[in-house]
């Protein structure tokens, strides 16, 4: 593990953070990977103690300090934690530190997808300290990505074998380009130094001293041109080329359309009204059924949500319903977008949100009031500034959870979605 550090801990059991990755020592012999500490991605909520980028994984690392040492922790996600019996009262936004732990690599997460960066899962890890003897944590939220530790050589070390779960290694590049996002000075590390921290170069040995001698030559004497012919008269002259000839200007074909037709679904990268039909999260699929700009939040949305809208107008909505699929089966993902103009009133939305029955914001194609289809969906709410993103996920057919695994896991992967400007 390369260590890279850019400024000070954020937190005082940040040291303890830094000692225990800082003992995997250099090289990919323990794990391997860049370990960042200090670094502010874009839109994160505050300064991180540490981003593990890793060959397999990224991984955000929050420290929280605890009053004192602590025998019990209770950490879930959705609801406030307690230290020995009694609530952990926080100064900050967050309701707890590991829904901010959340909120900080879905910020990343989104950062890396729209410089197209390596598409690897970002999870997280909170860290508490001084010290604390046991730690609970919901199994659902394990699943959504996160532990709660206190920071030990081995405990950091479990937490990132688990977290870090990329179908396959990062490249040299593309985890230069990932440590470049989070700042310029972790980006300037050397292919050698990468390399011998388990990044496969691209540029492979074998590759490398291959031989080019068997390779024959293309030459540039144009074809002579080709007449019109009748479908039958075609037919037969193809029949007489060899096989990978034609397979080989099949190829060039699908790769020309495939090209063209990516190009007319991603060109926009800003966020237009016509590039957000088909987009992908960690490989998984979102095709856009329904789409609104603007509109009244009060109107749009309905419980209590409707009456705190009716005394807080948003300035900015919009509206996206997408269908997708998670456990092999097919799912509906609403994501509402909202501009409150100012920070305080966008948390204090967020918080509300994340209030069991609270009510919600309908998507475009639901009639005023609840939206029968997301029934018991599973919710993720994010608060970036003055905006807030909220998400519900459903099963297509079928009876919806809020605690089942699959929906949430596709809840927050529905927060990293691009919205139309």
């Amino acid at each position: 593990m390369r260590v890279v550090r850019l400024g000070k801990e954020p937190t005082k059991i940040g040291a303890d953070i830094r000692a225990a990755i800082a003992a995997w020592g250099p090289g990919s012999g323990v794990f391997g990977g860049v370990a960042v500490f200090g670094a502010e991605p874009p839109g994160a909520p505050r300064t991180l103690d540490a981003v593990l980028v890793l060959p397999r994984g990224i991984v955000v690392v929050v420290g929280t300090d605890l009053p004192e040492s602590a025998l019990t922790l209770e950490a879930p996600v959705q609801t406030p934690w307690t230290v020995d019996g009694w609530p952990l009262l926080r100064q900050t936004a967050a309701m707890n530190p590991a829904l901010e732990a959340l909120e900080s690599a879905a910020a990343l997460a989104r950062a890396l997808q729209s410089r197209d960066a390596e598409p690897m899962p970002v999870a997280a890890i909170v860290a508490v300290g001084p010290y604390v003897a046991q730690i609970t944590q919901p199994t659902n939220d394990l699943y959504r990505g996160v532990r709660v530790l206190y920071p030990s050589t081995t405990s950091m070390l479990a937490a990132a074998r688990e977290l870090a779960t990329y179908e396959r290694a990062c490249g040299v590049e593309p985890a230069r380009k990932v440590l470049r996002i989070l700042d310029e000075r972790a980006g300037r590390i050397s292919v050698a130094d990468l390399t011998a921290e388990g990044f496969p170069d691209s540029v492979t040995p074998d590759l490398a001293s291959a031989s080019t001698l068997l390779i024959p030559k293309v030459r540039d004497e144009a074809p002579a041109p080709v007449p019109a012919a009748a479908p039958n008269a075609l037919r037969a002259r193809l029949s007489g080329l060899s096989r990978r000839t034609v397979l080989t200007a099949l190829g060039v074909a699908a790769v020309v359309l495939t090209g063209a037709v990516l190009s007319s679904v991603w060109a926009g990268g800003s966020g237009s009204a016509q590039d957000m039909t088909a987009q992908q999260v960690d490989g998984v699929s979102f095709e856009r059924t329904a789409a609104e700009l603007g509109g009244d939040c009060a109107e749009a949305s309905f419980g209590d949500v409707r009456a705190w809208f009716q005394r807080h107008p948003c300035e900015a909505l919009s509206r996206q319903v997408f269908d997708s699929e998670a456990a092999s089966r097919t799912a509906t993902v609403s994501l509402a977008v909202v501009d409150l103009g100012d920070a305080t009133p966008a948390r204090n939305l967020r918080e509300l949100l994340n209030t069991p029955g609270s009510g919600g914001i309908s998507d475009p194609a639901a009639e005023p009031g609840p939206p029968t289809e997301f029934d018991g969906a599973a919710q993720a709410v994010q608060q970036t500034g003055s905006q807030v993103r909220i998400v519900q996920a459903a099963w297509a057919s079928g009876k919806s959870d809020p605690g089942d695994v699959s929906l949430r896991v596709l809840a927050e992967r529905g927060l990293r979605l691009r919205t139309p400007e």
